[in-house]
């Protein structure tokens, strides 16, 4: 029985090396693996990679089961004669752990084909030990986790063909001599991945003629690309793009690699120049990507020989002129993108062969033209791009394929009329739809499926009602009407069942936004809503809407206060918040809000003290509104991202905190105009100062200009006019290299206007107020000279811009024909300049006639002295001119006359003389301009020149009575004397009647003949006075 007994133990102990006996698998190699698996752990989040490149994640070391063969496991290939372990594929696996230099992996050392790719060994470094496999052929850790270093042992791997060492979202390095030891020593090797790696070398010349595929995307590679790369007998694809830095240009001679290149990305690098017609021998080329870059000129038509390409894209470059016609040829292309360049002519009506086509891009351009009808012909389109194209007329009213792939329609900014066609509401498959920024009319149509995801009809000249079948979009995520014609009530219950609904746009209609039924509201997942001059009164439509981020309600008829549960619902989530132009009169809470950024509550009748600001805010305007005390010191010193800062037109008083100034490192712009703060303006800019605008008007400020305002470089607009400032001119504000307005009007500035030689000063300035102040002194040709951005000229075709940022605009209070006018956004090609009413003297500078761009220019109530210059006829554009209340002689230049552009004139009370000149302009203004010049003759006044003007024969005549003493000074003041019971008369009759003509016309006439007497006698005597001079010194 003992015998049996042993027997059977001896059977059972055996059991296994039976077992592994009759495996292919060698046991030691087995036990590696298993070693291998119980470090790792499986983590359904450690491939989440794997899906989006194509690939299906899933554990396979769970089959790994030490009763079964290896060589059967997954990811497990072996020898068939040796059973030793030659490929290891353990991509898309789960994994995750750490694989370090002590793994039982290295032990697999006639591993031919390992692959790791798509796990997450994070923080684990690449082992020098890879480098201990001598046969290995195949490498792949790509997007596995691995950081740190490449260690050089991996260029030992001799035998490699293929090598991926792509990363992930982990830094990666590749030193560069480990760099060019891999191109050097890997002679063998076909395919080399480094995507994503930090490699930031140049790319060496002599590349091994083996390779076929080099992916180095992403790598900040620099300097220019050895010519030799594109010369490899057998490359099939080369991927450098995103490296900014790497420049070259695509060879002109023919590509050794013609029969072979299959796939060319250069995208987002530094690659330049032109296209050459050589590309166009890349016969087997699929897929070419040179978008981002910096091509230009013409897209050559040797492009249309690339008749395999499936993928072409273009898109950002600087190409121009027309699309080649041969681009009909590429018959094959699936995906097409040529936009963001500067192509023009019409959209060439040649996709009708595109029949594989599913994306087309053509969007931002300079084309003009129709829709192009071909488009329509595309069944298997999918993208359709055609943004800012300039496109005009309708879109087609009907199409034949029905679009039945299409997925997105773009079609903004382009000069689009008539109807939105019903069949664009009935595509089946349609997702997104954008057509903002055209000239669409008519009303929306009813859909009828209920895929939409994005709706953007904004911006157009839409009306009617909002169609109730939007109710059904279910899927509704973006829904943006703003800025149309739309009108009549929307009641907010149409979008109950649009559960998704992040985006909504009403703004700018003749909609009025009301709830039916009391508990009716937005879906809670709303993120943003603008509802600006939608009518609303109310807001319980908003109560389910709790984690709303953007809110804009402004010019609506809100009343009151805004709810507690308002603030409650919002405090947490709203980042933006616009409660503009509404009637409200208190806002309370408002430090409570954790990430409010924006805050705009101007415009509404809140009074009280100025609660205090959330402390992360970004802008903040409450202009326009009751606020009275002083500012909230600190509450705003501790608001340290604060960039915008409008209180003004409100009732403030007390002193500018000294902190507003600090904070100028961030602050950009400090509006505080039309209040009652008193004292000093702070003088604690430091240097680093973004201040970019600073408008402090019509306060009670007093002191002198703060010297430090030198510190704010930035400085554009600089207004402390309409206050009690008692200094001299601020010569030293000059030296801001940005500063385009400077307005000081009404202090008490005084002294005169100097410039010493060799100064630059002012050099961007086109706005310069110094008007109602003590300047005294002449004023200076150099001081002039010296504002160069208004010595440009015509500047018509600049497109109109205002000085400001997106959401603040400058304004500025302008005197324009003895009017004080407010410009509440300031054009930036606007130029004027007002030194009206101070104590200057002297002549005026023939340089302001070099201000070509000038269109304002007053100059009135001074004691400025002789001629108009001539050289203002070299303002062009001068819309306003006014040069009143002086002591100007001589003529009207001629050249006034030729100004198209002048509206406004007033050259009153001078001593100007002579003829007024005649012009389509000047033709147009009335007496009021000219009044008070004696001397003055011709249209419009009464005063013909023919009739006053004395020939040379007659001035003898008038030396006679002259000599007789028939009209001398005395007599001219007993006549004035004796006329004046009648002037008084007059005068009554002037205030009845208004100033009737026919007596002005007749006074008019009258006191310029005695004054061209008067003239005729002075230049008599002088001329005796010089006759006799002369006799004496003869004797």
């Amino acid at each position: 029985m003992s015998c049996v007994f042993l027997l059977l133990l001896l059977l059972v102990l055996q059991y296994p090396l039976v077992i592994f006996s009759s495996h292919l698998c060698r046991r030691d190699e087995s036990l590696v693996l298993q070693n291998l698996k119980l470090k790792l752990s499986i983590d359904d989040s450690a491939s989440t990679d794997c899906e989006s490149n194509g690939y299906f994640p899933y554990p396979k070391t769970l089959s790994w089961n030490r009763t079964t063969d290896c060589c059967t496991w997954d990811g497990v290939t072996c020898d068939k004669v040796t059973g030793r372990i030659t490929r290891l594929d353990l991509s898309c696996s789960q994994l995750h752990g750490t694989i370090d230099s002590n793994s039982t992996l290295f032990q697999l050392s006639h591993l031919q084909n390992l692959n790791l790719a798509y796990n997450d060994f994070s923080p684990s470094q690449i082992s020098s030990k890879f480098g201990w496999f001598p046969s290995l052929t195949h490498l792949n850790l790509s997007r596995s986790g691995f950081s740190g270093t490449v260690p050089l042992q991996v260029s030992y791997l001799s035998k490699l063909i293929s090598l991926d060492l792509s990363a992930g979202i982990e830094e990666l390095r590749v030193e560069p001599h480990t760099f060019k030891m891999l191109l050097q020593n890997l002679t063998q090797l076909r395919e080399l991945y480094l995507t994503s790696t930090y490699i930031s070398s140049s790319l060496p010349s002599n590349l091994s003629s083996s390779l076929q595929k080099l992916n180095l995307v992403g790598t900040e590679l620099s300097g220019k690309i050895p010519d030799d790369i594109f010369h490899l007998p057998r490359l099939q694809m080369l991927n450098l793009g995103s490296n900014l830095y790497l420049t070259g240009h695509l060879p002109t001679t023919q590509w050794n690699c013609s029969n072979s290149l299959r796939e060319l990305d250069l995208s987002s690098s530094g690659f330049s120049g032109n296209i050459p017609d050589s590309i166009g021998h890349l016969n087997s080329l699929r897929k070419l990507d040179i978008s981002g870059c910096y091509f230009s000129g013409i897209i050559p038509p040797t492009m249309g020989d690339l008749t395999e390409l499936t993928s072409l894209q273009l898109f950002s470059n600087n190409f121009d002129g027309q699309l080649p016609s041969t681009i009909l040829n590429l018959v094959q292309l699936v995906e097409f993108d040529i936009s963001s360049n500067n192509l023009t002519g019409n959209i060439p009506d040649i996709f009708g062969n595109f029949t594989k086509l599913k994306s087309l891009s053509l969007s931002y351009n300079l084309f003009t033209g129709p829709f192009p009808s071909s488009v329509t012909n595309l069944t298997e389109l999918e993208s359709l791009d055609l943004s800012n194209c300039s496109i005009t007329g309708p879109i087609p009213s009907s199409i034949s394929t029905g679009f039945p792939n299409l997925i997105l329609l773009f079609l903004p900014y382009n000069s689009l009329s008539g109807e939105i066609p019903s069949w664009i509401f009935n595509l089946p498959s349609l997702k997104y739809l954008v057509l903002r920024g055209n000239q669409l009319t008519g009303q929306l149509k009813e859909v009828r499926y209920n895929l939409l995801e994005v709706v953007d009809v904004g911006d157009n000249k839409l009306n009617g009602p909002i169609p109730t079948s939007f109710s059904k979009l279910v899927n509704l995520t973006t829904l943006d009407l703003s800025t149309n014609n739309l009108s009549g009530g929307l009641d907010i219950g149409l979008f109950s069942k649009c559960k998704q609904l992040r985006r909504l746009g009403l703004s700018f209609n003749n909609l009025s936004v009301f709830s039916s039924q009391k508990d009716a509201s937005l879906p809670t997942s709303l993120g943003s809503l603008y509802a600006s001059s939608c009518n609303i009164r109310e807001l319980n439509f908003l109560r389910a809407a709790k984690y709303i981020g953007n809110l804009d309600l402004s010019n609506n008829k809100m009343h009151g206060k805004i709810p507690d549960w308002a603030w409650s619902n919002w405090q947490v989530s709203v980042s933006y918040l616009n409660l503009s132009s509404n009637f409200l009169t208190a806002i309370d809470l408002l430090h409570n809000f954790e990430s409010l950024y924006y805050l705009d509550i101007g415009s509404n009748l809140i009074q009280g003290e100025l609660p205090a600001p959330p402390p992360l805010l970004f802008l903040f305007i409450a202009s326009n509104n009751n606020f009275t005390g002083k500012l909230p010191n600190s509450p705003l010193c501790k608001m340290s991202s604060l960039v915008i800062l409008d209180l003004s037109n409100n009732s403030l008083s007390g002193v500018i905190p000294k902190c507003l100034v600090n904070m100028s490192t961030s602050l950009s712009v400090l509006d505080l105009h039309n209040n009652h703060f008193s004292g000093t303006i702070p003088n604690n800019f430091g240097k680093g100062s973004s201040l970019r605008s600073l408008n402090l008007r019509k306060n009670k400020l007093e002191g002198v200009l703060p010297r430090k305002l030198t510190y704010c470089r930035g400085l554009e607009v600089v207004d402390l006019g309409e206050n009690l400032l008692n200094d001299t001119f601020p010569k030293w504000l000059g030296s801001l290299p940005r500063l385009q307005v400077l307005s000081l009007r009404s202090n008490k500035l005084h002294g005169p206007i100097t410039i010493t030689r060799n100064q630059v000063l002012f050099s961007k300035l086109k706005i310069l107020d110094l008007s109602y102040n003590d300047f005294t002194g002449n004023l200076s040709e150099r001081f002039f000279n010296n504002l160069k951005s208004m010595i440009i000229e015509d500047q018509t075709g600049t497109p109109l811009t205002y000085i400001g940022e997106v959401r603040y605009h400058d304004s500025l209070t302008l005197s324009i024909k003895g009017q004080q006018i407010e410009l509440v956004r300031i054009l930036s090609i606007f130029t004027t300049i007002d030194f009206s009413n101070n104590k200057f003297k002297g002549d005026v500078p023939k340089s302001i006639g070099n201000l070509g761009s000038l269109r304002g220019l007053n100059l009135s109530h001074n004691s400025l002295i002789g001629p108009i210059p001539q050289s203002f006829g070299n303002l062009s554009v001068l819309e306003s001119l006014d040069l009143s209340w002086n002591q100007l002689s001589g003529n009207i230049p001629q050249e006034v006359a030729s100004l198209k552009s002048l509206a406004v004139m007033n050259l009153s009370q001078n001593r100007l003389m002579g003829r007024i000149p005649r012009g389509p302009q000047l033709d147009t203004f009335e007496n009021d301009s000219y009044s008070g010049n004696a001397g003055l003759c011709g249209f419009p006044l009464s005063r013909n020149c023919g009739d006053n003007e004395m020939p040379r024969s007659t001035l003898p005549d008038i030396e006679d009575e002259e000599d007789s003493g028939f009209m001398d000074w005395r007599a001219a003041i007993i006549g004035c004397g004796c006329g004046s019971v009648f002037g008084l008369f007059i005068v009554y009759i002037i205030f009845l009647t208004g100033r009737p003509k026919w007596f002005v016309n007749i006074v008019n006439q009258h006191i310029n003949r005695i004054l061209l007497k008067i003239e005729a006698k002075r230049r008599i005597e002088a001329k005796k006075r010089r006759r006799h001079k002369r006799r004496r010194m003869k004797f």
